[in-house]
């Protein structure tokens, strides 16, 4: 089979080879000798996802750099010597029994036969510190749960497919469970946090649980600002972690960078600093001492509480809030996000080099709910810029918002008329999205063939069609990989608009280029 290059976006690529072999074999080829402005690859089943750096395109350039380094077909993957990590297991699964009825062995024998082999890292995803581990054993080429669980333990080792892993989080899963672990897959006082990455090896070794050591829990913040009310969970945004696709953790950040930007650049902050992103309203927010704020995004009406006195906020400005005040922001009537910065900052502590919260992998400062403090950082700052700023007009309930995509990378596992009722009928936002992933519902659902997607880095702005054919649209804290196919990929130009499209907002997708695949270009 030869190389095929699908389009994701403008800077990514995927790279779809016949298998697994082929995909590691170019995946160390690559890393080998990297190809300029290659800035991330994503490693899975039979593909590589390619991200590229600001100011290199995802196109046949690139396409032909990365032709060039395959090894010629056929050439086996080089002998890994990584040491062997030991993982003691209890095999008490739930689904121990059924494997051994799908494997044709008796219990002990499964269990035996999993413990002497010898498991290869092939990569990582689906939650932080997820491994896919294969084997050279066919028969442990396990399939999936005909109905998945909603809630998977943590420890979990499981097989789906040809592949075994273990749930580092509690998680939803079709994986076939044999037994369970105390050794943490995911532990942010490591370095790196994941214990395993592409290309180790591990052998699973038969033993009595241990007791895990509850996690040191940290010291109550007592000044700062406080959360005195809200209606949804306000979480920590900056512009996220990039670059650690190596450990299954995506990049989250704030979903509106050019809001999260513009109100630190009004305070003097630096542009990527922290802030907090509020989802609608109403909250209220006062602080212990005097701060300096901007608001931006859905914000549209706010006020300050001070004794007797009820103050109108003038939101194209910076504005003071002094010990003891109140801030009220009253629920949008447009739009959905919005990003109020402080002067100084915010004293959190990065997480994997980012203060942003990532609501699917558990990652980086607790959201805040009523009752919560988060600290000042009280950071040098730069001037602040009094001048009035536009507000930037926002969707609303009812109303239809265009959204431009990129067809791909799985347009072609749509028929035609498909692809046609994707791009003609309004999708729905539902009330069930959040920052993983906003839900569509259209009146007509899409229908595709029943064949099963291998697991495939997905990018932000992904659109993927599960078996109910009702799109689901990955926002920042989507999992590094999934299974369902992508019809198409939200231009990375709208992804601030589409993060302030409210429940009961319609979108209607438009595509910039008709889905191909993507040609090396010839030497010149």
């Amino acid at each position: 089979m030869s190389v095929t290059f699908l389009p994701v976006g403008p800077g990514t690529l995927l790279v779809e080879l016949a298998d697994l072999d082929e995909t590691l074999v170019l995946f160390d080829a690559l890393n080998a000798n990297p190809v300029e402005g290659v800035a991330e690859i994503v490693p899975a089943a039979c593909t590589l996802m390619v991200r590229t750096k600001v100011g290199y395109a995802a196109d046949g350039a690139l396409a032909a750099a990365i032709l060039s380094r395959r090894p010629p077909p056929g050439t086996a993957p080089p002998e890994n010597t990584a040491p062997v990590i030991e993982l003691p297991v209890t095999y008490d699964g739930e689904d121990l029994a059924e494997v051994s009825r799908l494997m044709n062995l008796p219990v002990d024998e499964v269990i035996a036969a999993h413990q002497a082999l010898v498991w290869q890292v092939a990569f990582c995803g689906f939650a932080p510190g997820f491994a896919y581990m294969t084997c050279d054993d066919p028969r442990f080429d396990v399939p999936r749960r005909s109905s998945p669980r909603t809630k998977i333990p943590p420890g979990s080792v499981a097989l789906g497919g040809r592949f075994s892993g273990i749930y580092p989080l509690e998680a939803p899963g079709g994986w076939q469970l044999i037994g369970r672990t105390d050794v943490p897959m995911f532990d942010l006082s490591r370095d790196p946090p994941a214990l395993l990455a592409p290309g180790q090896r591990v052998r699973f070794v038969e033993r009595a649980a241990t007791t895990r050591a509850p996690a040191p829990q940290p010291a109550a913040v007592t000044d700062g600002l406080r959360v005195t009310a809200t209606a949804f969970p306000i979480t920590l945004q900056d512009e996220g972690r990039p670059g650690q696709g190596g450990q299954g953790v995506s990049a989250s950040g704030a979903l509106d960078v050019g809001s999260l930007r513009r109100a630190n650049r009004r305070v003097g902050n630096p542009s990527g600093a922290a802030v907090l992103e509020i989802t609608l309203g109403p909250v209220r927010l006062t602080v212990d001492e005097p701060v300096t704020l901007a608001l931006e995004g859905a914000a549209d009406r706010a006020e300050i509480e001070a004794g007797d006195l009820r103050v109108p906020v003038d939101l194209t400005r910076p504005f003071a809030l002094d010990a003891g005040e109140t801030l009220v922001l009253l629920p949008p009537a447009r739009g959905m996000r919005s990003y109020l910065a402080v002067r100084g900052g915010f004293g959190v502590a990065a997480v994997m080099g980012s203060a942003s919260r990532d609501t699917l992998a558990h990652i980086g400062p607790e959201p805040l709910v009523t009752g919560s403090v988060v600290p000042l950082g009280h950071a040098s700052a730069g001037a602040v810029d009094a001048a009035p700023s536009s507000r930037t007009a926002l969707p609303a309930a009812g109303e239809v918002v265009e959204i431009p995509v990129t067809l791909g990378p799985r347009t072609d596992w749509f028929d035609t008329d498909q692809v046609e009722r994707f791009l003609t009928q309004d999708w729905t936002v539902s009330p069930l999205s959040s920052r993983v992933g906003m839900r569509l519902e259209g009146a007509e659902p899409l229908t595709r063939g029943p064949r099963e997607l291998p697991s495939e880095g997905t990018e932000t702005g992904a659109i993927q069609i599960p078996h109910s054919g009702q799109p689901v649209f990955f926002l920042a804290d989507h999992p590094l990989t999934g299974g369902y196919p992508v019809i198409a990929t939200v231009h990375p130009d709208a992804l601030d608009l589409a993060a302030q499209i409210p429940p009961g907002a319609r979108i209607r997708f438009v595509a910039r280029h008709p889905f191909a695949p993507i040609e090396p270009e010839a030497a010149p």
